[in-house]
């Protein structure tokens, strides 16, 4: 097995890892004992199929066998968009322990093939690049240092490790039902092209992702309260992407159309939950709240400092949002001297 991607960042950091029991963090929660990380595991029971309650039973038992501690939530999801809830529901979960318990990183054990697999998929969406490198090396999800290690890995690399060390894991059977879009790509695409071109695709990802360093500006939002600000990048490319990534940071997935609107009319109200208002130098986000009774004084002032319409609902109840953005907005008075 190939190094560990970001080792030196693990030896120093507090490690959680999500454990699902499966192949991929089998493998990575071995490896890393096998590079002496120190780490504790988080498992997500979702009920979703006869053996999950064993799988939950079985990681705490691993986590307590090697003297680590096994964090468990167990979650019952119901309603369409299964993947999108449990995908909320677990980085919930994750960022509530990296908080409480002080962990520096979070790690998934995303490999080569999930990338690729992912790569396909936003393809036939109509993605940007930033898009199609969804899953990166190392990432931030909102506060959470988020870290992949086993991403110059592939599928057949890491199911030949856990053979030659015999090292026991579970099989999630609805990897091979096609009804889900990424089993479809897998089996048609991903794996015929992984097994014919494993290192030529390894080091495409890796200028990728070095390209994409350069090509997008990090946007770092600023909050008070439920008001977020940031200051613009110097590209609308980079902007979208970076009100994008912090959306879903809130569990808001924007549409194609909705970026495609907020190019253009810099106003908009996403999944009507978030309104997301770009100025000239700046961005804000902010709660949507519509058909609030304002007072004339509050939209004499707004209307002054050029504030969103769409905006206005929610500052009107937030004191200390509307203070925020009133200083962000009024111009520096010169000082006066005597």
């Amino acid at each position: 097995m190939r190094e560990l991607l970001h080792l030196d960042r693990l030896k120093e950091g507090k490690v959680l890892l999500a454990f699902s029991g499966g192949v991929d963090s089998t493998a990575l929660f071995h490896l890393l004992l096998k590079n002496s990380i120190a780490f504790d595991i988080a498992h997500v029971n979702y009920h979703t199929r006869p053996t999950s309650d064993h799988e939950a039973l079985s990681a705490k038992q691993l986590a307590q066998s090697h003297s680590l501690h096994c964090y468990n939530h167990s979650c019952h999801l119901s309603g369409s968009n299964f993947e999108h809830q449990a995908r909320i529901q677990r980085y919930q979960f994750f960022e509530y322990l990296m908080k409480k318990h002080h962990y520096t990183y979070l790690l998934t054990a995303h490999q080569l093939n999930d990338r690729l697999e992912w790569l396909m998929m936003q393809l036939c969406r109509g993605s940007g690049l930033p898009e199609l490198l969804g899953i990166r090396s190392i990432d931030r999800r909102g506060d959470i240092t988020l870290i992949r290690p086993l991403l110059q890995h592939d599928r057949q690399e890491i199911e030949s490790y856990l053979s030659e060390n015999q090292l026991s894991h579970f099989i999630d059977e609805s990897n091979h039902d096609e009804k889900y879009t990424r089993n479809r790509f897998r089996q048609q695409f991903s794996t015929p092209l992984m097994r014919e071109h494993t290192d030529a695709l390894r080091r495409s990802f890796c200028y990728l992702e070095e390209d994409n360093e350069t090509l997008i500006e990090k946007t770092d939002f600023q909050i008070c309260g439920e008001l977020s600000w940031v200051n613009n990048p110097s590209s609308v490319r980079s902007l979208i992407y970076g009100i994008d990534q912090y959306l879903k940071s809130l569990g808001i997935l924007m549409s194609s159309s909705e970026k495609e609107h907020l190019k253009k009319d810099k106003s908009c109200v996403i999944s009507r939950k978030y309104v997301v208002s770009i100025e000239e130098t700046m961005t804000f986000i902010s709660p949507y709240h519509p058909n609030v009774i304002m007072d004339k004084g509050f939209k004499e002032e707004c209307r002054k400092l050029k504030i969103d319409p769409k905006l206005r609902g929610f500052l009107y109840g937030s004191p200390e949002a509307y203070t925020a953005i009133r200083r962000l907005k009024e111009p520096l008075k010169p000082l006066q001297y005597d």
